[in-house]
């Protein structure tokens, strides 16, 4: 099958493209040529096709989806730890012609195509909206009222793609943080009691790659989350990471006391059609050891060091 990744060096296309490889399909990435970008597209295996563009340029995706079958559409300007270093809330218009401008575009190239390719867009968890104070978990039929201009524009996105006429399926992910050790501000905005469903980036490029092998998926909205074992408290999830570096869990007053657009997630149908659940939390923590490896000691043995770096990423420090 000829299937074309759009945002294929990012966090999830990365692991798309892993769980693609040795099925046989040909693959072609679409994605920005940055100095970045053209590092990571060095390591691409030998049969995959790299095709450079900018997706608000409605010329360069037409381009890049002639003679394509499927097309996994992740690339979005994000809140937090963006691949691209940008964040959609800082620069919501800018973030709104990449997101829906893009996607706009995307569609209108599809269309356009003899055989028009079916597509598989990511959506996100965030637009459900604020839901703390609801009974868990949330369901693809709750309805969705998306407080973040990121998840706007996902709500947009979906929209435009139930009406295009085309073969779709949209995959609402859960928190798949990019296996990286990043101090950011982003880590105090979620408050240490809210609910959060984490999903392993590698299990999420399973639920793609088996989504467009899965008949049944098409028309449908699934929620993508690492199910049970992976339902979890922030303030939980933090602490593990935060043990890896030998810290004490940090002061619920650097926190943001706001709840955060983040919930657990029914994904019974997703795993039943999609089996993709191999991982926990657990796993993403012994990912983040073995990343540190020879670090680590020093890590810990400067551990006053790195507490004060890191409670001065706090807004509310």
């Amino acid at each position: 099958m000829n299937i074309l990744i759009t945002g294929s060096m990012g966090n999830i296309g990365s692991s798309t493209l892993a769980a693609f490889q040795g099925r046989g399909h040909r693959i072609t990435c679409f994605d920005l040529p940055t100095r970045a970008n053209r590092r990571l597209a060095k390591r691409l295996p030998s049969d995959v096709r790299m095709c450079w563009g900018d997706i608000r340029h409605a010329a360069d995706i037409a381009a890049a989806v002639v003679n394509q079958e499927v097309v996994v559409h992740l690339v979005a300007i994000i809140p937090e730890l963006s691949h691209t270093g940008e964040r959609s809330e800082d620069k919501p218009d800018a973030a709104y012609q990449v997101n829906v401008g893009g996607m706009k575009n995307l569609i209108s190239a599809l269309q356009a195509m003899p055989e028009p390719a079916s597509m598989v867009f990511t959506s996100t968890l965030h637009v459900y909206g604020l839901t703390q104070h609801l009974s868990p978990p949330r369901s693809v039929h709750d309805p969705v009222q998306p407080v973040e201009h990121y998840a706007q524009h996902k709500v947009a996105c979906e929209a435009l793609l139930r009406e295009s006429g085309l073969r779709w399926t949209v995959l609402r992910l859960g928190a798949a943080i990019p296996i990286q050790l990043v101090m950011n501000p982003a880590m105090f905005l979620i408050p240490p009691s809210n609910r959060i469903e984490y999903v392993h980036t590698l299990d999420v490029g399973v639920a793609i790659a088996n989504a467009i092998e899965t008949e049944a998926v098409w028309y449908k909205t699934l929620l993508i989350g690492g199910g049970e074992r992976c339902q979890l408290r922030y303030g939980d999830m933090l602490n593990a990471f935060m043990q890896v570096l030998g810290q004490a869990p940090l002061p619920k007053r650097v926190f943001n006391t706001v709840d955060y657009s983040v919930d657990w997630l029914d994904t019974r149908e997703s795993q039943q059609l999609l089996k993709y659940q191999q991982r926990t939390y657990d796993d993403y923590v012994h990912a983040l050891t073995a990343l540190l490896g020879p670090w680590l000691p020093l890590v810990r043995w400067c551990r006053p060091v790195i507490r004060w770096l890191i409670l001065r990423e706090s807004p509310y420090f």
